[in-house]
């Protein structure tokens, strides 16, 4: 006797069906979701380029002195010119400080002229 090869029975009309269904509801699905990210991304790009542009005088050059200092921590070198930044980073703090001391100090003029 020599083997037969097997043969597939075919399948049932009613579980093509459901198969056919099944493709058309998940593919359907999937082609409104693409759909609507897509609309989604044609608006937000509408509304955020001319932010981009209006702002990008400032956004860019920020971009690209944030991208050095962190390329220059990250290497663990002291990058260039960090020194006179902690410099003019503490004369600020100072400033704000003696701002904030001459601020309350008026206050208690105020309140102190105002008493009598």
């Amino acid at each position: 006797m020599a083997d037969q090869p097997h043969q597939r029975s075919p399948e049932p009309r009613s579980h093509q069906v459901v198969k056919a269904a099944t493709a058309v509801t998940a593919g359907g699905s999937l082609l409104v979701l693409s759909g609507l990210t897509l609309a989604g991304t044609v608006i937000a790009l509408t509304i955020a380029t001319p932010l981009f542009v209006i702002f990008s005088p400032v956004l860019v050059p920020a971009v690209i002195a944030v991208a050095l200092l962190i390329t220059g921590y990250v290497t663990g070198r002291h990058p260039p010119g960090a020194d006179k930044l902690d410099q003019a980073r503490m004369k600020l703090a100072g400033k704000a400080r003696e701002m904030k001391e001459k601020a309350e100090q008026y206050g208690q003029q105020v309140a102190g002229s105002q008493g009598s």
